[in-house]
């Protein structure tokens, strides 16, 4: 499965005022490993950043001058994400300032949703912890996730932190096996074989879990009780 994760920043918070895309960040995961693709545009809005918007990202209208308007970026943009699951966080707010500057193209473009799935991180989230907040710097100190150097909003860095903690929030152990050796055998070094009984055409070996790994195993279901997430009980 191709998923792409999105997010972008803006001149000012409501698209209904005439507010424009600044910054796109597309990070491309396949069967939910970062493949290091990606797609990073900052554009040139046509129109000047709200200071309230400008404390947030930090992203000046200076700096903006010289960079592409969406028009002139919205192909290569579309020809990367389409037939992919977008995952983006808090997806209505970026979806309606991108479908309003493929609108503004008038280049025919369809909406986005035309194009692809949608995955709203926030959704899950308020589903998972309800009453709780679940901002994205809330769901970094919840999951684990190091969001230190995250002193302004940015696509990119949170498209990052966004895909980490998308890993974190509907499963984490999605590579669990991709550390280990394949060239080693399945069989734990400190397992014990405890019996060998026959049946009709094979040999079936039982493997019992050592103290450490009873207590590691308890360990883990610990941190998935705190995370809301834990289905398995030892009741």
């Amino acid at each position: 499965m191709r998923q792409i994760i999105l997010d972008t920043e803006t001149t000012g918070l409501r698209v209904e005022d005439g507010h424009r895309v600044i910054e796109i960040a597309c990070l491309e995961m396949i069967e939910r490993k970062l493949t290091g693709k990606h797609f990073h545009q900052f554009t040139n809005p046509e129109r000047e950043v709200e200071a309230g918007a400008q404390a947030v990202h930090g992203i000046t209208n200076a700096f903006l001058h010289d960079k592409p308007i969406f028009r002139n970026i919205a192909k290569e943009l579309m020809d990367f994400i389409s037939g992919s699951e977008l995952i983006i966080h808090n997806a209505p707010f970026d979806l309606s300032f991108l479908n309003n500057e493929l609108h503004l193209t008038q280049q025919k473009w369809k909406s986005i949703s035309d194009y692809c799935g949608v995955i709203d991180t926030l959704q899950i989230a308020r589903q998972r912890h309800a009453g709780q907040r679940n901002s994205l710097d809330a769901l970094c100190k919840r999951y684990g996730v190091d969001n230190s150097k995250r002193d302004w909003h940015g696509a990119l860095l949170d498209a990052h932190l966004l895909a980490q903690v998308y890993l974190a929030m509907t499963g984490g152990q999605g590579s669990f096996f991709d550390s280990m050796n394949q060239n080693q055998p399945m069989t734990p070094k400190n397992s014990q074989t405890v019996a060998s009984m026959p049946i009709t055409k094979h040999d079936l070996v039982v493997l019992r879990a050592t103290d450490d790994e009873v207590n590691e195993h308890k360990a883990y279901l610990e941190t998935l009780r705190k995370q809301g997430k834990c289905i398995w009980s030892d009741d």
